[in-house]
C-alpha cells in the first residue's frame, strides 16, 4: 500500500464514475465557463476551474470565490450547473460522504502543477480531497510524497493533499478530473483501512 509514513498517500476508492456518460451530460468542454486558477505562482501552462458546488453564500457571488473560497464555511450548495446535469448530480448527490465543494479542474497539455501542499486537507484532519478523471493521458504524472497515482478515467482517489504533490500534464490531451472535497466518515476510513478489499494494487472497479 502506497503509505508514507504513518500516513496514507493515496488510495482508491470501491465506487466508479461513468465518466463518458458524464462527458456526454457536460457537452463540449470548451465551452463551459471556465476560471483560471488564482494561484499562478504555482503552476506553469493553463490550470482552470469550473464550480459545481460551493458555499451557500457564495452562490450569486463572482466564480472566484465559487471555486476558491472553500477553505471554512459549513453550508453548500449545488450550483445551477449541476442541477441541470441529472446524472452528475445524482451521483454527487447520493455519494457515501458528506459532500463540500465539487469542482471540474483542467490541466492543459504541456502544463505543470509545481509541488505543493494544501494543508492539513487529509483523512487524518477530518476532511478528504478526492480526484476522479474524465479525460486522462497516459502521460500525465500525478506525483504525491514521490509515488506516482495509477488514475484511470472513472476511478475514485482519494489523495492525501497535505503531502508534497504535483501534476505534470506531459500528453497532448488536456487532463480532466471532477475534485471532491468531503467530510470523513466511518465508509471513508473503512476505505482507507482495507476492510472493503482495498488496497489500491488490487482493488476493482
Amino acid at each position: 500500500m502506497p503509505y508514507s509514513k504513518e500516513r496514507l498517500a493515496y488510495f482508491k476508492l470501491p465506487i466508479f464514475l461513468e465518466h463518458q456518460q458524464v462527458l456526454d451530460e457536460l457537452g463540449t468542454l470548451s465551452e463551459l465557463a471556465w476560471t483560471d486558477h488564482v494561484n499562478k505562482a504555482n503552476y506553469d501552462g493553463g490550470w482552470d476551474v469550473v464550480a459545481l458546488r460551493c458555499l451557500s453564500e457564495h452562490l450569486s457571488a463572482h466564480p472566484i470565490l465559487q471555486n476558491f473560497a472553500i477553505e471554512s464555511g459549513t453550508h453548500w450548495q449545488n450550483l445551477p450547473i449541476l442541477e441541470e446535469k441529472p446524472l452528475l448530480k445524482s451521483f454527487i448527490d447520493n455519494f457515501p460522504c458528506e459532500v463540500l465543494s465539487v469542482r471540474i479542474m483542467r490541466l492543459k497539455a504541456g502544463a505543470f502543477i509545481k509541488p505543493h501542499r494544501d494543508g492539513g486537507l487529509c483523512i487524518e484532519n477530518g476532511e478528504a480531497r478526492l480526484h476522479i478523471p474524465l479525460v486522462i493521458d497516459t502521460a500525465l504524472e500525478f506525483v504525491v510524497d514521490g509515488m506516482q497515482v495509477p488514475m484511470k478515467e472513472g476511478e475514485v482517489w482519494y489523495i492525501n493533499a497535505d503531502k508534497i504533490h504535483s501534476v505534470a500534464n506531459r500528453g497532448n490531451l488536456d487532463r480532466v478530473n471532477i475534485v471532491i472535497d468531503c467530510k470523513v466518515n466511518d465508509w471513508l476510513i473503512d476505505c482507507q483501512s482495507g476492510s472493503m478489499n482495498i488496497p489500491c494494487e488490487n482493488c476493482t472497479s
